[in-house]
């Protein structure tokens, strides 16, 4: 008999903005349990009249304290909140972790091609911070697509990953002048990358919004990628 996931009290202990449109919520969790680098949570807001509303986060670091990164929508209803009103002292509910699925171990010992769209490049960070943690060398190579460089989330983390991972960037719509990449969609020779070929059996870990996950994961099966290797994650426009 499965058990359900309790809802629990969420402090904000800080914030920090990544883009003028993206906030890290900084958290302390009584009774978290722990989870595994990929998986995410719920949050729930609820108003003084008892409305209650509620969307899913990933998890955006590897331990604790919890960290939760939020793309503001702007006619959304609860990323305007948790982007523009949280301060120090505030509360909200949340539940978790969840899944099981999109998630790396430190156990794992194949290579790893990390392919983010936008903000799912939050799930991916904590599988950076996961392996780092843990000492694992197993070899990264992460593709970030994002619109332009002001929209790259953790473009300073990104900038020294560590040793043994790599960081390649696709900028779809403006790229910087010394990209000897022209601005473009994310293509297939961007995830053609030696060491994480088919032969190397590497995990493929993808997220983004639901069209670039269905992209990447149709060019990742055209390069001969096997469909079981691939795990995805994808959110929609009020994600």
């Amino acid at each position: 008999m499965s058990t359900a996931i309790p809802w629990r009290v969420a402090t904000v202990v800080g914030t920090r903005d990544e883009t003028p449109t993206a906030r890290t919520l900084v958290l302390d969790v009584p009774g978290w349990p722990g989870h595994l680098a990929g998986q995410h949570l719920d949050v729930r807001l609820t108003a003084d009249d008892g409305y209650s509303t509620q969307r899913s986060y990933s998890v955006a670091s590897a331990g604790v304290p919890l960290e939760l990164m939020v793309q503001r929508v702007e006619d959304g209803e609860v990323s305007p909140y948790l982007t523009g009103s949280l301060e120090p002292g505030d509360r909200f509910e949340l539940r978790g972790p969840v899944g099981r699925w999109f998630v790396w171990r430190p156990r794992d010992t194949a290579p790893v091609l990390l392919v983010a769209g936008g903000s799912g490049v939050v799930p991916l960070r904590a599988v950076l911070q996961a392996r780092r943690t843990a000492g694992s060398t197993v070899p990264v190579h992460l593709v970030c697509s994002v619109r332009s460089p002001a929209d790259a989330v953790y473009a300073d983390e990104l900038a020294e990953p560590g040793e043994g991972v790599d960081v390649a960037w696709v900028h779809t719509r403006s790229a910087p002048p010394d990209d000897p990449r022209p601005a473009g969609r994310i293509a297939r020779a961007d995830l053609d990358v030696p060491g994480f070929s088919p032969a190397d059996e590497p995990l493929c870990l993808v997220c983004g919004p639901t069209g670039f996950v269905e992209t990447v994961a149709d060019h990742l099966v055209a390069l001969g990628h096997p469909a079981a290797a691939i795990r995805t994650e994808r959110f929609g426009p009020t994600g």
